[in-house]
């Protein structure tokens, strides 16, 4: 697997240039961290982290040229733009599952911190569209919900009488509203944060280690799987605005609505 449920649920509690290393095999599911040039790269994260998001122009570029997108008519520095950004442009509804365009658009749209972009990007890290996925901690679908956390937010979608964490509609309507209640909840946290964090990403800490480790570190955690987690959602956003030509085809197959 390429850093998706796998590795977003087991990370160490180190900092640092494993940190960076990690982060950038998220962004680009890369197979060649053993290159001195790949270490280099990753360093530049690290200075990401201290806020130069400047610097983080050649590392897209470099990712870009190793997930085979990007080219002469991307720019690098308008993907940084799109990585830094709050993810609220329009999605490319080319760019996931004809069958998911509308419930992410719907679930993007229940509360002004959540938008389709950022849906997508998430359920790319989470599943890689796999409607079928079972996660090591009994997380379920598209989305990776908890059974209890989708117990709470889940609700019948479709009609077809069952609210079910395999159905991705029920499933991305559910991972929307428990986003929104971690904006919520988070919102103290990113302003009280030193230095200052933005908020959707401390949202996004707390959809995949529970918002008690996110207020006990007043923020992201500084650990390898947190940083990781929210450095590969934000690399995708560029993906699903349709700033950055996707690898591969949308994956067909398995968004089976039964979940089947």
């Amino acid at each position: 697997m390429s850093g998706r449920a796998s590795t977003k649920r087991r990370g160490g509690a180190a900092t640092g240039t494993s940190v960076a290393v990690k982060a950038a095999a998220a962004t680009g599911g890369l197979g060649c961290l053993t290159s001195p040039i790949v270490v280099l790269v990753a360093t530049v994260v690290i200075i990401i982290m201290g806020g130069f998001g400047v610097l983080l122009a050649p590392l897209i570029a470099f990712i870009m040229l190793f997930k085979g997108g990007g080219g002469p008519h991307v720019d690098p520095n308008n993907v940084v733009n799109v990585f830094q950004s709050d993810g609220k442009a329009p999605l490319d509804p080319t760019t996931v599952p004809p069958d998911l365009v509308e419930p992410i658009q719907k679930a993007g749209t229940l509360c002004p911190e959540i938008s389709p972009v950022v849906i997508a990007a998430q359920i790319d890290r989470e599943s890689g569209f796999d409607a079928n996925l079972v996660g090591p901690d009994g997380e379920q679908g598209i989305s990776q919900l908890s059974p209890e956390n989708f117990a709470r937010f889940g609700k019948d979608e479709n009609g077809d009488n069952s609210a079910s964490a395999l159905d991705p509609a029920d499933a991305i309507l559910a991972q929307g509203r428990y986003l929104c209640s971690l904006a919520q909840q988070v919102r103290p946290f990113a302003t009280s944060a030193q230095p200052p964090q933005d908020e959707l990403s401390i949202t996004l800490a707390a959809y995949d280690v529970g918002i008690d480790a996110v207020r006990v570190a007043q923020g992201v955690p500084k650990t390898n799987r947190s940083q990781a987690y929210v450095l590969g959602i934000r690399a995708q956003f560029a993906t699903y605005e349709g700033i950055v030509p996707k690898p591969s085809p949308s994956p067909s197959g398995s968004t089976n609505i039964s979940g089947q």
